[in-house]
C-alpha cells in the first residue's frame, strides 16, 4: 500500500509562489506517472499537472507557463512549483500516483491564495 504525504501548502497573496512536495512510502518507477489534482468546495477533483518517463508533462490549461512539475525519482517524490499565483487557483491540492493500475491519493494540502 502505497502512501504518499504532501508538504507545503499555505495562504499567499495573489503573485505569489509556493513549492508543493510529495514523498511516497514506497518506490515509484518513473515510468508510472505522478502528479497532482486540486479540488474546491462541492467542485470534482481535477487534473493540475500530471509526470512519468518518456512523456511530456500533462498540465492543465489554466496553469501552463505558471505552473512547473518535477520528480525526484531517488527519493520518489514529486513537486510542483507555482507561480504567479491567482484567486482561482485556491484548493485542496491533492498528491496522486498511479501503479500497476491502482491509484493512490495522498490526504491533501490547502492552497489559500487571497489578499
Amino acid at each position: 500500500q502505497v502512501q504518499l504525504v504532501e508538504s507545503g501548502g499555505g495562504l499567499v497573496q495573489p503573485g505569489a509562489s509556493l513549492r508543493l512536495s510529495c514523498a511516497a512510502s514506497e518506490t515509484i518507477l518513473s515510468s508510472n506517472p505522478m502528479g497532482w489534482y486540486y479540488q474546491t468546495p462541492g467542485a470534482r477533483r481535477e487534473l493540475v499537472a500530471t509526470l512519468r518517463s518518456g512523456r511530456d508533462p500533462t498540465l492543465r490549461d489554466s496553469v501552463r507557463g505558471r505552473f512547473t512539475i518535477s520528480r525526484d525519482n531517488a527519493k520518489n517524490a514529486v513537486y510542483l512549483e507555482m507561480n504567479s499565483l491567482k484567486s482561482e487557483d485556491t484548493g485542496v491540492y491533492y498528491c496522486y500516483a498511479k501503479v500497476s493500475g491502482k491509484e493512490y491519493w495522498g490526504k491533501g494540502t490547502l492552497v489559500t491564495v487571497s489578499s
